[in-house]
C-alpha cells in the first residue's frame, strides 16, 4: 500500500566550497604593520559563513528534528497568555484529583478523556499546575506530530514533500489552536500520524517477509490510540480504505500492462490479499480489546448533547472551522490546493506510461485522502442519522494528512526558489491566525484570567480582610458554578471561604461543585466575614438573590465589575 518513496529534495545537500586563505603578506622582521581592513575580517566572515552553512546542512539532513523542534517552540511561545476556558478547566479539575477520585469521576463522565487526564495528573505531580504547564504537553505533541508528518511525507513522496508537509502542518490554524490547548487534540493528531507510519512500516516489511512483529505493533498502538480517544478508530477504518484502494489500483494497472504491448509491467504489488488479512487480524484484535471501553464511553453519550444536528452551519464547520480556524480566505486557498494536488496526481498516474514520480504522488494520495475524508464523512453520516457526533474539533486526527495533500500541490512548483516563495506566502497568510490564537480571549472568548486579575488586585489592597465568596453560574453552562474560575486561577481566590457550596464535585464523582440554597447556607457560614465576593456569568445570575440575603446581615455592594461574560461584585459589611 504505502511504501513508495521519491528522491526529490527541498534543498541541495551539497557542501559549500571551502573558503580560500589569504596569502602573500609576510611578517616584518622588526616593528609592526597595519593589517588591511578586508584581510582583518576574513576569519570572522569565514567563521560566520561556516556556522550558517553547518546549521543549514544539519537542518536539511535532519528535517524531522528541525521542524519538530520549531513546532514545539512556536506552539509553546506565549501559550500562557490566553485565558483558560470551560473545557480546559475540566482538564485541570480532573487532573488535580486523587487517583480514587479520578477513577470515580470517569465512571460517570469524561471516560473518553480518562487516559489523557491520567497523563496530565502525573505531569502536574512532576511540574505543578500553571496555565503554561497545562498547555506544554500539547505543544510537545505538536512538535512530535510535525516531525512525524515530515517522516510520513518523505516515506510516501520524498524529502521535498516531507519538508513541505511538515511546514504546512505547523501553519494550519487548527494545529496552532491545538498546540495551545490543554486538551487531548494535539496528542490525537500525533497518534493518528504515528499509527499510519507504523502501518506503512508493517507493509514495507511485509514485502521482505518480516511483517508479523510490525502488525502486532500496529494492533497495540491501535488499542492505545482508541483508549486515548475513541475517534481514532476512524483512522483505522481509513487505513482499510487506503489498502483496498491501493489493491484495486494495482490490479487495474496490472490488467492494463497485460493487454498493452507497450505498457510497463508493474513491480511487486504493495497490497495483496495477505496484507488485508493481516490488517483485519490486527484491527479485529484491537477492536475486541477496546470494546468494553467503547461501551463505557457510549453510555456517557449524554455529555455531548450540546452537539447540534446537521444544519445550515454544518458546511461552514467542515469547510473552514475544522482545519482552517474559521478563516474563509485561508480555507478557500487550502481547499483549492488540495483539489489541485489530488486531481493532478491521479490524472498523471492514469497516463499510458506514467513517470515514476507520478506513480509515487498517486500513492501518496491513496494514503492521505482517506484519512481526510473518511473520519469527517462517518461523523457527518452518524449525525445525520440522529447520533450527534460531529464537531469540528473531532476532525483533528485528519490534520497531518490535510497538510500532505496541500504539500502535494505546492511541490508541483518548479524551480525550488518559487516553491520557497510559495511557502513563504503561506507563512505570511498564517500570521493573523498565529497572533489570534495567542490572544488573551482566544479560547471561546473567555476572560477568566482578567476576572482573576481584578480580584487579585482588589484583595491585595486589603490584605487583612476576612473574605468569603459565592459563585454563580457560568455563561452558557447554567449547571456549572464559577468555581471553575477558581480551579483555573487558584491564587486569586486563595483564603476565600466558599459560602454557598453544597456538594463537592470530587466527592460526588462529577466534574463541578454545586451550590446549596443561598438563604439557608450563606448566613450560617458568614461568621466574622466582613467582605463577600460574588463571581458569576452574565446569564441566569443569582446576584439579586445573594444581594437580598446579604442585606439582611448588613452587607452592601460597593463595587461592580464586568469583563466579557463574567460579572463580579464586592459586598462589604456596614
Amino acid at each position: 500500500m504505502w511504501t513508495l518513496t521519491g528522491s526529490e529534495g527541498l534543498m541541495s545537500g551539497s557542501r559549500p566550497a571551502a573558503l580560500g586563505t589569504v596569502s602573500g603578506v609576510s611578517s616584518p622582521r622588526t616593528g609592526s604593520i597595519s593589517v588591511p581592513h578586508a584581510v582583518r575580517h576574513v576569519p570572522v566572515r569565514a567563521g560566520l559563513r561556516g556556522a550558517v552553512s553547518a546549521a543549514a546542512t544539519t537542518a536539511v539532513r535532519t528535517p524531522e528534528l528541525t521542524i519538530g523542534a520549531l513546532g514545539v517552540v512556536v506552539a509553546a511561545a506565549f501559550s500562557w497568555v490566553p485565558s483558560l476556558w470551560y473545557d480546559e478547566a475540566a482538564t485541570v479539575t480532573s487532573a488535580q484529583r486523587s487517583w480514587p477520585q479520578l477513577w470515580a469521576e470517569l465512571h460517570t463522565v469524561d471516560a473518553v478523556h480518562g487516559l489523557y487526564y491520567a497523563l496530565i495528573h502525573a505531569w502536574f505531580w512532576l511540574v505543578g499546575y500553571t496555565p503554561f504547564t497545562l498547555r506544554l504537553p500539547s505543544a510537545l505533541a505538536i512538535g512530535v506530530a510535525a516531525a512525524l508528518v515530515v517522516a510520513l511525507g518523505r516515506r510516501i513522496g520524498g524529502k521535498r514533500l516531507g519538508i513541505t508537509a511538515g511546514i504546512v502542518f505547523l501553519l494550519l490554524p487548527r494545529v496552532q489552536w491545538a498546540g495551545t490547548e490543554g486538551r487531548p487534540y494535539a496528542t490525537i493528531t500525533t497518534l493518528s500520524v504515528c499509527l499510519t507510519l507504523v502501518g506503512l512500516t508493517a507493509l514495507r516489511h511485509g514485502r521482505q517477509g518480516r511483517a508479523i512483529g510490525w502488525w502486532v505493533a500496529y494492533g497495540v498502538l491501535a488499542v492505545v490510540s482508541v483508549a486515548f480517544n475513541v475517534y481514532l478508530s476512524l483512522a483505522v477504518v481509513a487505513h482499510a480504505v487506503a489498502l483496498v484502494w491501493t489493491l484495486l489500483a494495482e490490479r487495474h494497472d496490472l490488467r492494463l500492462a497485460t493487454v498493452s504491448r507497450t505498457g510497463r509491467m508493474p513491480g511487486a504489488p504493495l497490497v495483496t490479499g495477505h496484507v488485508l488479512v493481516r490488517w483485519a487480524v490486527a484491527a479485529g484484535a484491537a477492536a475486541v480489546v477496546v470494546a468494553p471501553f467503547v461501551l463505557v464511553v457510549s453510555s456517557q453519550a449524554r455529555q455531548i448533547g450540546w452537539i447540534k444536528g446537521i444544519g445550515t452551519g454544518t458546511f461552514g464547520q467542515v469547510f473552514s472551522t475544522a482545519w482552517f480556524g474559521a478563516s474563509g480566505p485561508y480555507a478557500a486557498m487550502a481547499w483549492t490546493l488540495m483539489t489541485i494536488g489530488v486531481g493532478t496526481a491521479l490524472v498523471q498516474a492514469r497516463r499510458g506510461v506514467p513517470a515514476a514520480r507520478a506513480v509515487v504522488r498517486a500513492q501518496a494520495v491513496r494514503v492521505a485522502l482517506p484519512l481526510v475524508v473518511v473520519p469527517t464523512t462517518v461523523l457527518l453520516l452518524a449525525t445525520a442519522l440522529g447520533e450527534r457526533l460531529y464537531s469540528p474539533k473531532y476532525a483533528s486526527l485528519s490534520l497531518p494528512f490535510v497538510a500532505v495533500l496541500i504539500a502535494l500541490a505546492l511541490t508541483m512548483i518548479r524551480p525550488k526558489a518559487l516553491l520557497a516563495v510559495a511557502v513563504a506566502a503561506l507563512v505570511v497568510l498564517s500570521v493573523p491566525t498565529a497572533v489570534t490564537v495567542k490572544g488573551t480571549e482566544a479560547k471561546s472568548g473567555s476572560t477568566w484570567s482578567q476576572a482573576a486579575s481584578i480580584i487579585s488586585a482588589e484583595r491585595a489592597s486589603r490584605p487583612n480582610a476576612n473574605e468569603g465568596v459565592v459563585f454563580g453560574s457560568v455563561y452558557r453552562h447554567p449547571t456549572t458554578t464559577a468555581d471553575i474560575i477558581k480551579v483555573s486561577y487558584p491564587e486569586a481566590f486563595a483564603g476565600l471561604t466558599d459560602l454557598a457550596v453544597g456538594a463537592d464535585g470530587a466527592d460526588q464523582g462529577v466534574l463541578w461543585n454545586r451550590n446549596a440554597d443561598l438563604a439557608s447556607t450563606v448566613p450560617a457560614r458568614l461568621g466574622d466575614i466582613d467582605t463577600v465576593w460574588y463571581v458569576g456569568g452574565t446569564s441566569r445570575t443569582i446576584r439579586p438573590e445573594l444581594k437580598a440575603v446579604l442585606a439582611e446581615h448588613g452587607f452592601r455592594p460597593v463595587h461592580n465589575w464586568q469583563t466579557g461574560k463574567v460579572i463580579m461584585t464586592e459586598f462589604v459589611r456596614s
